[in-house]
């Protein structure tokens, strides 16, 4: 059996995922960017294949995706992160009709077709103000896990509201509701909710189609995933997969390849 790979180097984090034929996941692996790009793709890579007990030898092609795409210097090609988050959300949820990925840098909503191509897409333009950076710099500020932010968030019963359109003023904003006496759940809340407009705004404007699919880092966020939710007035599309999705988009394309390269070439019959 031959497996295909991808592996979506991001911003703050690299992906990697291997499946086999049937298009289910054998192996993967999450790891830190860091500064060494090139290193990072490398590592994600092996990691997942020991985690499934693969060989090398035994992957027949490899896509990347993502920001770092083509530091993917083992790869055989490279293909858009958008492209890759809509054909594993596809993949994952056959009814998915819009696709919100939210990673550490970026924010982008994707209309997509029943087969997976992109019919439209947008990113957001406001800095880093509606992306998982925001909520890092609100961690910051308050001296809090990242992981634990949505769970504290939770906790308050009124959002206060947040204005600021840039990552970089963040910090200031949250310590100045701080020193006003703010409950620290109540501005988490209100961060939260920030994030959660902005990216509604870009969904309308590529136009939002059910079923919705959250992909990206910060759907391991829960108060991100239930002030979406409550906003929206729908379920969103979440599995343990979403933070894989773009590595697993590369995964499948790789193995479209594998699959086409297998046809046999049909040759015009010639007739006297």
């Amino acid at each position: 059996m031959a497996y295909a790979a991808g592996v979506d180097v991001g911003s703050t984090q690299t992906k990697a995922v291997v499946i086999n034929e049937h298009g289910e996941i054998v192996g993967r692996t999450i790891i830190d960017t860091g500064a060494n790009v090139v290193t990072a793709a490398e590592k994600s890579f092996l990691a997942a294949l020991e985690q499934g007990g693969i060989d090398e030898e035994q992957v027949g092609y490899v896509v990347g995706t993502g920001y770092g795409r083509y530091k993917v210097t083992f790869g055989d090609t490279q293909i858009t992160e958008i492209s890759c988050h809509a054909r594993g959300a596809v993949h994952m949820f056959p009814d998915t009709r819009t696709v919100l990925d939210m990673g550490g840098q970026d924010t982008k909503a994707i209309r997509v077709q029943p087969n997976g191509e992109v019919v439209d897409f947008c990113m957001n333009d406001k800095c880093a103000a509606g992306t998982g950076r925001f909520l890092q710099s609100a961690a910051a500020a308050l001296e809090i896990p990242l992981a634990e932010l949505g769970v504290v968030a939770l906790r308050a019963e009124k959002a206060v509201p947040i204005s600021t359109t840039c990552t970089v003023f963040a910090e200031s904003e949250v310590l100045s509701w701080l020193g006003k006496g703010k409950k620290i759940e109540e501005i988490l809340l209100g961060v939260h909710r920030s994030i959660g407009t902005r990216s509604i705004g870009l969904l309308k404007r590529v136009g939002i189609q059910d079923q919705i699919t959250f992909t990206g880092g910060v759907t391991r966020n829960q108060g991100m995933v239930t002030v979406l939710n409550e906003a929206l007035g729908t379920t969103l599309n979440v599995s343990e997969e979403s933070h894989y999705m773009g590595a697993l988009g590369a995964a499948l394309f790789a193995m479209d390849r594998i699959k086409s390269s297998r046809e046999p070439v049909r040759t015009k019959e010639v007739t006297a």
